[in-house]
């Protein structure tokens, strides 16, 4: 497997069987609220490749898209694991801090950067959208 990772107290566990199809900081209001004030930082994939062991609690609320978001989460410690779309139920969106430390994954692109506190600083190597950008290529 490519990847796997677990939640803070070892309860939820997460292997990956194939490669990101995108990964991205997200500065939305949403993602600040769940990051402590900062961004979240997310690969993408397949959510067929995702396997998820442990019990997960999930929240759902819509968001500056118009899609409904789930976030799902350890009940038992909160650390974040995935986050899906109603626009894209076929995607599952990993937060990089489930993943074990050395995953080498980094951020390809900056989205939602008008929601970005004015204090927060973007990588200018990055691709950059102001608000949702559109979907990554479909998957085969």
């Amino acid at each position: 497997m490519p990847y796997s990772g677990q939640c803070a107290c070892g309860s939820v566990h997460l292997e990956v069987a194939g490669e990101p199809v995108a990964t991205r900081q997200c500065w939305c209001r949403q993602c600040q609220q769940i990051a402590a004030g900062g961004p979240t930082n997310n690969a993408i994939f397949k959510a067929e490749d995702v396997n998820i062991t442990g019990t997960l609690a999930h929240s759902e609320w819509t968001a500056a898209s118009g899609n409904t978001l789930t976030f799902h989460f350890c009940p038992a410690c909160g650390t974040q694991i995935f986050a899906q779309s109603s626009a894209r139920l076929h995607l599952k969106t990993v937060r990089f801090g489930a993943l074990d430390a050395g995953h080498g994954l980094r951020p390809e692109a900056i989205i939602w950067t008008e929601d970005a506190p004015p204090w927060a600083q973007f990588d200018p190597s990055l691709e950059s959208w102001p608000q949702q950008p559109p979907a990554p290529s479909p998957v085969s």
